[in-house]
């Protein structure tokens, strides 16, 4: 499989780098097209939160893939974009945070950044996948924290998209091959601080409790409740403490 060419477009304000990247996947631009933002007017979160950061203090950046089944390959993508964040810290100043199911970086129970993915409908269908990393603010009072705040460095957002791309380059072609995504899922799961936890999931119709234990094969999160298994696909996690959690 040919290494993905990444061509990114760097500007000062945007309302969201992943609406620009959607609009150029719909006009047909190529599988490593990204936008990178100083400043997002308009940047949302999973359910169409609002997030929004002060300018050039946090990494905003969205990149359009085209794997052969998109629809599936979606929470696939999250996986590699957050690992591929997550790894890029770490060389650069390490910091390893961990993953939180579906789509966020933790410093312990604090927020650092979170990923969202979404599929747009093409002659050739894509996903676009837009990550945002609190590097030197984060709003108060929402238990939020940053690079800075946890690595006392200031990461600038251009050298370090450079780094993200340059590990998600080796992970993003791993969705569409069978060993690959095996390596994949396996690296996920070891980062991913959801699993063994026990976990509050909301969902849209009402929530539950139980123990996270494993992910699927399309990287659904595998709950035990009362020694029965639920499969969750989309919802908010909240990760509890053993007590909180009646374990």
């Amino acid at each position: 499989m040919p290494p993905i060419v990444w061509r990114l477009t760097h500007v000062a304000t945007i309302d969201s780098t992943n609406a620009w990247v959607a609009e150029r996947a719909r006009e047909g631009a190529p599988e490593g097209t990204a936008a990178l933002a100083d400043y997002q007017a308009a940047g949302r979160g999973r359910r169409d939160r609002r997030w929004e950061a002060p300018p050039h203090s946090a990494l905003l950046l969205s990149v359009l893939l085209r794997p052969s089944d998109p629809p599936t390959a979606a929470a696939w993508a999250v996986a590699a974009v957050g690992l591929s964040a997550r790894a890029a810290l770490t060389r650069l100043c390490g910091l390893q945070p961990s993953l939180k199911w579906p789509n966020d970086l933790m410093v312990g129970d604090r927020k650092l950044g979170g990923v969202l993915a979404e599929y747009v409908t093409t002659p050739q269908p894509a996903i676009v996948v837009g990550i945002g990393l609190n590097l030197t603010a984060c709003p108060d009072g929402v238990g939020a924290t940053t690079v800075l705040a946890e690595a006392g460095v200031t990461l600038a957002p251009r050298a370090l998209t450079d780094i993200v791309l340059e590990e998600l380059e080796a992970r993003a072609p791993l969705v569409d091959d069978p060993a690959g995504l095996a390596r994949l899922r396996a690296e996920y799961a070891a980062g991913l601080a959801t699993l063994g936890r026990a976990v509050r999931v909301v969902l849209e119709d009402g929530e539950f409790e139980g123990r996270a234990i494993d992910l699927d094969e399309s990287g659904r999160l595998v709950v035990d409740v009362g020694g029965a298994t639920r499969i969750v696909s989309a919802g908010d996690v909240v990760h509890l403490r053993s007590a909180e959690g009646g374990s």
